[in-house]
Parts: structure tokens; C-alpha cells; sequence
């Protein structure tokens, strides 16, 4: 399991002003006197009334989106289950479809055909994981070490980022692909933090092939796994 070799190494803001547009006061002198002020005025108040309309229509998509948001979010949360391991405590959601499986060394196992969660948990010596290195350190040895297998063609590193976790605890967040003559191409999302005296790994698996890449909305839910690895809540 890749889990186990890798231990081993909007608010919205206020588009529309609520103070009303004001209609040009002209009189008659003006308009015998100067009938270019009143064409620079009429102008004007025209330029007024098209922002404004820009701003309703722009206020109306930013509402279809935030709607669009809102669903999204709420089908991901109908095919997430949360899991927490007491014993070891750590937490994470995990698709529910995904069946639990046993595999030694491996703390806990979720799969989906050829795709999989995993979660390992080993003692260590830090404190944290800073201790260790930066983000970006860290992201270079998992790709090292996924080059120097055998059944590696090519592991490409596609991003990598420090969240806070609880109570303010460091997290890892890396994102990259493994091309394997044992699976083909692959995406991984993968996370840890040390705590305890231990580290956290999460690893998730998943084929992104050419013919038959990831979608958006497994994206998606893959991210929100990944997101929400974490130490569980003390009682």
C-alpha cells in the first residue's frame, strides 16, 4: 500500500447601492442657456442607469452560482459518511459507497475497484511536522520515492499547501499523479500531520487515465476527503 511506503521514507460583498438614482434638475433658463449641459447630464444619468442594470444582472448571476454551490455541496454531503477511529483519533469523511476493507499495516482501508482511502498511523519522534520539513521538502521526497520504484514510469508533482487542522495543528496537503505499469495513471491525493508523537497519513488513490479521466464532481468529493483529515475532537 502507497500509504505504508510513504511513512516508511465567498462572503458576499455589496454590489448594488441602495441610494436611489437621481434624475438631472434642470430649469428652463439652463435649457435656452446651455443645451450641452443638458445633453452631458442626460449622459451621465444614462451611464448611471446601465451600471446599475449591469449591476442587477451581475448581482442575479452571482446568486445562480451561490445556488449552484449550495446544491452541490449538499449532494456531496448526502455520499459522505463521517468515520473516526477513537483509538488512534483521527477522523474523515469517506464516500459512502466505499466499502471497508482489512490490509495489514494499514490502520484503516476504504475501496472502490482499483481505487482506494487508506490511513496509516506510525509512531515517530517529532512533534510536529515542521519538525521534519516544509511543505515543499516534504513533496520532494514522496516524488523521489515514487521514482524509485520499479513500477514507477513517471510521478509528476501537481501542487502542495499547509492547512491549519484542530486546535491550530499542522497539516500537509499534497496533490500529484503516478503513472505505474501496475495500474496506469493515477491521481493522489495525499495528507498527514504528526501528533502525539505520531504521524497521520492519509493516502487516496484514484485512476485518472487518459480514456476515462476523473470528473469534476469525484474531484470534488476526493477533496472533500482529503480536506477533512484531521485529529478527532477530544470528548
Amino acid at each position: 500500500m502507497m500509504a505504508l511506503r510513504i511513512c516508511s521514507a465567498l462572503s458576499s460583498s455589496n454590489i448594488i447601492s441602495s441610494a436611489p438614482i437621481n434624475a438631472p434638475h434642470l430649469n428652463l433658463a439652463q435649457i435656452h442657456k446651455e443645451p450641452s449641459l443638458i445633453a452631458s447630464k442626460c449622459t451621465v444619468s444614462r451611464r448611471k442607469l446601465d451600471l446599475s442594470l449591469v449591476a442587477v444582472a451581475l448581482a442575479g448571476s452571482l446568486l445562480n452560482i451561490g445556488d449552484a454551490i449550495a446544491e452541490q455541496g449538499q449532494d456531496l454531503a448526502n455520499e459522505l459518511d463521517r468515520y473516526t477511529d477513537s483509538e488512534e483519533g483521527f477522523t474523515l469523511l469517506k464516500p459512502h459507497s466505499w466499502n471497508k476493507v482489512e490490509k495489514a499495516g494499514a490502520n484503516v482501508l476504504f475501496e472502490e475497484g482499483g481505487n482506494n482511502i487508506g490511513v496509516v498511523v506510525t509512531p515517530v519522534r517529532l512533534s510536529k511536522l515542521s519538525d521534519f520539513g516544509t511543505p515543499q521538502f516534504v513533496a520532494d521526497k514522496l516524488i523521489q520515492a515514487e521514482k524509485r520504484k520499479e513500477s514507477t514510469n513517471d510521478a509528476r508533482l501537481i501542487e502542495f499547501k499547509e492547512r491549519s487542522g484542530q486546535g491550530g495543528l499542522e497539516v500537509y496537503e499534497f496533490e500529484y499523479e503516478v503513472d505505474s505499469s501496475r495500474g496506469g495513471l493515477k491521481k493522489i491525493f495525499s495528507a498527514a500531520f504528526v501528533a502525539s508523537k505520531k504521524l497521520y497519513l492519509l493516502n487516496i488513490a484514484h485512476s485518472d487515465k487518459p480514456e476515462n479521466p476523473i470528473d469534476a464532481h469525484t474531484r470534488l468529493m476526493l477533496e472533500s476527503v482529503l480536506h477533512s483529515f484531521d485529529l478527532a475532537p477530544s470528548a
